[in-house]
């Protein structure tokens, strides 16, 4: 099993019992764990606490930072095989080039009068010759409507010619379009951190639409403020009620034929006797399941704890790493074979040596088992632990995924009713 260590990790020398953890730290008291130098470390399993502790001089040893990986393999009972692989460090991103300023727009005299003068405002180009600038005392006052209102947004052309009257005192300019064009605007080569690949749901009730999409949850909402969460899995099912302001807890609706609750909070509400969902926890949730596959079977044990904030997020995207994490290990294997030419014999000995810490035996052999069979049939077992390449490994991957296009255009979206329905009718949610 992978793990893959965090922060509180480091700090506390220990390892967090995850759901999926939980199978292979079955008893408490100490344990053994071997590094792959070799080295024992004896651990204190606590399942009443969910941890593991001890951990700080293996941590420390292996030079083990936030995100590296711990795979624990068992070996017998209360001893475990640990191999460490430390991510490698992103290359710094290259110097960011300061975008130039744009020029401020300037006020110019076209003609005057004895009684009146004209001006506008000009914007400069790079390299032309500098207008020159109106006299002091000059104010510009629009013929009709508030500021430059008339302008639209992001026009560098000549604002319309006003007159202005020569004795009248100095003001400032409106705020209008001219001044905006002055303003650097952010360079669309910069990434945030959220990932906006898909529009976040401005609501609750857009943000549960969308969990429900990822995770394969129906939603209605059988009263007003009140949304609930189904789970069609047949004895696996279940019903979520979440309630969307404190009101609805106190409707009849509330806790009727629902397995488990929680009210919608902020990260820092804490009310007394309920159980809670914040709304950070609701977003993370989201996020995660757009990285890897997550379902109703994952998440009902966070449903039933009764405490749905930003630390269990962080325990779902554990899971989610370790989905990732095995999606990795497949991935390079393929890579290592790919060196390999079609029609030649692979030892398993040897492919373990090139993959060193990054995946363990016990994957590898589970991995190239996988590969043996269709659809990949990409490897023949040969007697002692050999396997015939049987394609060269871009070839097969150009067949599957043929094979992969010809079996998506036959597939038929089922004609399933609406996920999303409030009083009969479907919800539209607007993201």
């Amino acid at each position: 099993m992978r793990y893959i260590i965090t922060r509180p990790c480091l700090q506390e020398g220990s390892l967090r019992l995850l759901k999926y953890l939980q199978h292979t730290f079955a008893d408490n008291g100490p344990a053994q764990f071997v590094d792959d130098r070799g080295t024992e470390h004896t651990v204190q399993v606590d399942r009443a606490q969910g941890r593991v502790w001890g951990l700080g001089r293996l941590y420390h040893d292996l030079n083990l930072g936030v995100n590296d990986v711990l795979t624990l393999t068992p070996l017998a009972p209360g001893r475990y095989q640990v191999e460490a692989t430390v991510k490698p460090h992103a290359a710094p991103p290259p110097p960011a080039r300061t975008a130039p300023k744009a020029p401020e727009p300037r006020r110019v005299v076209v003609s005057a009068t004895p009684h009146v003068r004209e001006v506008r405002l000009e914007q400069p180009r790079p390299g032309a010759r500098e207008a020159t600038p109106a006299e002091p005392g000059v104010t510009v006052r629009p013929t009709s409507g508030p500021g430059a209102e008339n302008t639209a947004p992001g026009v560098t052309a000549q604002a319309p010619l006003v007159p202005v009257q020569p004795a009248a005192p100095v003001q400032p300019l409106p705020e209008g379009p001219a001044q905006a064009m002055s303003t650097p605007r952010p360079r669309t080569g910069q990434r945030p951190e959220v990932n906006l690949s898909r529009p976040a749901p401005a609501s609750v009730e857009g943000q549960l639409a969308e969990l429900a999409r990822l995770t394969g949850y129906r939603l209605d909402f059988p009263a007003p403020a009140l949304a609930r969460l189904r789970a069609d899995l047949g004895s696996h099912g279940y019903t979520v009620h979440v309630a969307l302001s404190e009101a609805a807890t106190r409707s009849p609706a509330w806790g009727q034929g629902a397995d488990h609750a929680a009210l919608v909070t902020g990260e820092d509400e804490r009310p007394q006797g309920l159980p809670r969902l914040t709304r950070e926890a609701l977003g993370a949730l989201i996020e995660h399941a757009r990285l890897a596959p997550l379902s109703p079977i994952d998440l009902r044990g966070y449903w039933k704890a009764g405490n749905l904030d930003l630390e269990t997020a962080a325990s779902v995207s554990e899971l989610v790493g370790a989905h990732l994490a095995q999606r990795g290990a497949f991935s390079f294997v393929l890579l290592t074979l790919a060196s390999h030419p079609a029609h030649s014999v692979v030892s398993s000995a040897r492919l373990a040596e090139k993959l060193g810490s990054g995946v363990n035996t016990a994957e590898l052999s589970s991995i190239l088992d996988t590969l043996t069979r269709a659809p990949f049939l990409a490897l023949t077992p040969l007697p002692g632990g050999e396997f015939l390449l049987r394609a060269d490994v871009r070839d097969l991957l150009a067949e599957l995924a043929e094979y992969a296009e010809g079996v998506r255009r036959r597939v038929r979206t089922p004609n399933a009713a609406p996920q999303t329905v409030r009083g009969g009718e479907p919800l539209a949610v607007t993201a």
